[in-house]
């Protein structure tokens, strides 16, 4: 059997990779392995979500386990539940930012993280096995209706109420945020217009991952209506997005560093947690504050694992996943907006003077097709030869990929954790090295594959 779990739960294409029978078995098997007697499960808006809650709720039920169904809610409201409800695991059905094809199952503790490296080992052997606590027919376990908002919404409210009236455009991409959004948003102060605010798995209004490119429409929208900003959300909404005053995209690197810069700020120092992808501008704007970064591998698991060892007082990616240690470990779309826009006040500052104290470096994302039996060994291939194609590295790391640190520059290379991908990232303090850099190391990864 290979390996289900990838960076973010299982996740896989539905009804190739990620089945029915699949599901069942990895109910069955977290039910075994977590000797959970209670459960909470709920799904984002992909056609494919009542079919897969189904048959993983049948492989709870196997076992014994009473299971709490939340229907269609964010992934952050979903692990905020799995602590409030006291509840022994907490599963999302989604495939997140993935095209509406793709569908996954992720699963939380009740500390709300995510289920780790060995969690997740331990998990398969069950499965791999086909070793099973299946239950007596006479004690089968039952579904239970449960609305997991009014803690979430108190938690919100609690963290971010506002006092001036920002208007603010959201666009939750008729995701798992349609309906949740636009209310937190009003809850906490802001009149709001609200864009692709209803269910479609189809994502038919643009695609579940929030860009530059398919925010075009939100960027109009709040240019036009001189509204203070637009926001955005993914398909499951543990990420957010943010369009300025002008209509203008804000890049995620720089949100990430500003609003680090700003917790680090009213901690009186501390640490910052961030992924080997992020720009060095989060290293720039933490050490202005006094405040310390830590790199992990990519994906929100490595990251919350990181900001409850480290004690760090905020955490993120450059996706738009970020984490909030005061409220709970999941990245948190809604309490990112939510925060942002109380910080946005706290400082007296529009979204374009916020982010604009950031140092603009350019940073280049690219990614290359390799089927996902070969992407690991190419990647390992390219770790053992590229110092000598770049003799001038200052720094070296495979904690995540291959990550190369020149004067001007830094490189990172590594495989997808769910789906048939190499990602390359180049960064540097100009756009003709940034462009340089990428050419050769893309250069580089094609010919690795076409000798593969």
């Amino acid at each position: 059997m290979g390996k289900l779990f990838g960076s973010s739960g299982v996740r896989g294409l539905v009804n190739v990779d990620l089945t029915p029978t699949l599901a069942c078995s990895v109910g069955s098997a977290v039910a075994t392995y977590a000797k959970a007697k209670h459960v909470v499960v709920a799904r984002d808006t992909r056609v494919s979500g009542c079919m897969l809650q189904n048959a993983l709720v049948s492989g709870l039920i196997s076992c014994g386990v009473t299971v709490y169904l939340a229907g269609i809610v964010p992934t952050p409201v979903l692990a905020y539940a799995t602590r409030t409800s006291g509840v022994d695991v907490g599963f999302m059905i989604t495939a997140s930012h993935n095209p509406p094809q793709y569908n996954g199952i992720k699963i939380f503790n009740p500390q709300t993280l995510s289920y780790v490296d060995s969690d997740q080992d331990a998990v398969e052997k069950i499965i791999a096995e086909n070793h099973y606590a299946l239950s007596d027919w006479r004690c089968l376990g039952k579904t239970v209706l449960y609305d997991a908002y009014p803690p979430y919404f108190e938690m919100i409210k609690k963290a971010a109420s506002l006092h001036k009236e920002w208007h603010v455009v959201v666009d939750p991409g008729c995701g798992a945020a349609y309906s949740i959004a636009p209310q937190i948003l009003k809850l906490i102060g802001c009149r709001v217009t609200a864009l692709d605010a209803q269910p479609d798995g189809h994502f038919p209004a643009r695609t579940s991952e929030p860009t530059a490119e398919s925010l075009t429409n939100l960027s109009k929208t709040t240019r036009a209506l001189g509204a203070d900003l637009g926001i955005a959300f993914d398909g499951d909404a543990d990420r957010v997005a943010f369009v300025d005053e002008n209509g203008v995209f804000v890049n995620f690197d720089r949100s990430l560093a500003a609003y680090g810069a700003y917790a680090l700020k009213h901690a009186r120092g501390g640490v910052v947690a961030t992924n080997v992808e992020a720009s060095m501008c989060v290293e720039t704007m933490a050490k202005r504050l006094g405040g310390k970064v830590v790199r992990t591998k990519v994906g929100d698991i490595y990251l919350s694992e990181a900001i409850k060892r480290d004690g760090a007082v905020f955490g993120g990616e450059p996706c738009g996943a970020w984490v909030h240690p005061l409220q709970h470990y999941c990245p948190d779309g809604p309490l990112s907006a939510a925060l942002f826009l109380k910080a946005l006040e706290t400082e007296g500052k529009s979204v374009s003077e916020f982010v604009g104290e950031v140092p603009e470096y350019i940073t280049l994302r690219e990614n290359i097709k390799c089927p996902n039996e070969i992407k690991t060994k190419i990647v390992t291939t390219i770790s053992a030869t590229i110092k000598d194609k770049f003799s001038s590295y200052t720094d070296f790391s495979t904690i995540d990929g291959v990550r190369l640190a020149l004067k001007d520059s830094w490189l990172l290379i590594r495989a997808s954790g769910t789906e048939p991908l190499i990602r390359i990232t180049v960064e540097g303090q100009s756009a003709v090295v940034a462009k340089e850099l990428m050419h050769k190391v893309t250069a580089l990864i094609r010919g690795q594959i076409e000798g593969a």
